[in-house]
């Protein structure tokens, strides 16, 4: 195949924070997805899925309070709606954005499950904060069912789960099918369905995975020529949010690390990404990462915008 392969990893901005909000951020993230494809790109593309999982929680939560009669519904399985409900979107949106370009191109959504280490160190110090605001009652309940809570002072109680790291994509062997026979791919949304494997059971985790770290384990596992990372600046900065601050326009892989050990990129931010960037590159030697806004992604493929790290 002589197109370019390519994970894309989307950002919040790219999908908006509510369901109408996300109706219309796909619109335009379908026309930078499709300007890809255009360009040549095979693309798998993955995403957040912090607000949509949330909501989903939210909701679940609610509907129990309410409705004593209706079970709880575990993080695993609002893992897994939040995965159909913005890839249902995305491919939707995207498969016509290709249409009305004269693009027949079958886009698919695959519900996917990551398994994770039991004794993932992140089970042990929980830092993701999902789902509604508790009472001081609520959240003790929470406790005693053996969860994690987290005071937000002046607001309530929120829940906090683990993020442990990504070991194996189950379905990766049908994601590669497709993705062979130049199928655009959505999977790992969200970073997958964390799941524990027991014996040849898959037993879902009360957690949620970096997206970014699945954006890189994929990458890897396709042996992609470039991982691509759409956030909400179109460059990596230096001192950024500074008076100095200063976009690179390309890093090796040993300079994202200094600068990273250096303590430029923030957590939970940048971070993830120039992480995701350089265990990739660590298993593809040959690719590139490039990480640029959503909206300057048709000139940074051009090398006008956007920050490239390769290896070195």
């Amino acid at each position: 195949m002589s197109r370019k392969r390519a994970v894309v990893s989307l950002g919040h901005n790219a999908l908006g924070y509510t369901t109408e909000a996300q109706w219309d951020a796909v619109k335009i993230t379908a026309k930078a997805l499709a300007d890809l494809v255009e360009a040549d790109y095979q693309l798998t593309i993955t995403h957040s899925n912090g607000p949509q999982v949330s909501m989903i929680h939210k909701a679940m939560t609610e509907l129990r309070r309410i409705y004593i009669d209706y079970t709880p519904v575990p993080m695993c399985v609002c893992s897994a709606m939040s995965q159909g409900y913005v890839g249902y979107d995305i491919q939707n949106a995207l498969r016509s954005e290709l249409l009305g370009r004269g693009i027949a191109k079958p886009v698919s959504t695959i519900l996917t499950q990551v398994t994770v280490d039991p004794y993932d160190e992140a089970f042990y110090e929980p830092t993701k904060v999902i789902g509604r605001y508790m009472s001081a009652e609520d959240a003790e309940t929470e406790i005693k069912k053996g969860n994690y809570v987290q005071e937000d002072p002046g607001r309530g109680y929120r829940r906090v789960v683990a993020a442990p790291k990504p070991i194996d994509i189950v379905e990766i062997d049908a994601i590669r099918t497709l993705a062979d026979a130049d199928q655009v791919v959505i999977a790992c949304g969200g970073g997958g369905i964390p799941v524990i494997e027991q014996q040849h059971n898959l037993k879902g985790a009360s957690a949620v995975i970096e997206k970014d770290a699945i954006a890189s384990r994929l990458a890897a596992e396709l042996s992609c020529d470039e991982l691509i990372i759409l956030t909400d600046v179109p460059h990596v900065y230096r001192d950024f949010g500074t008076e100095n601050q200063t976009p690179l326009s390309s890093l090796t892989a040993s300079q994202a690390k200094e600068l990273a050990a250096q303590g430029q990129f923030e957590a939970g931010t940048m971070l993830p990404k120039i992480e995701a960037a350089v265990n990739y590159l660590d298993s593809v030697k040959s690719g590139r990462v490039l990480i640029t806004s959503l909206e300057k992604v048709r000139d940074a493929v051009k090398g006008k915008s956007g920050t490239i790290i390769i290896e070195g």
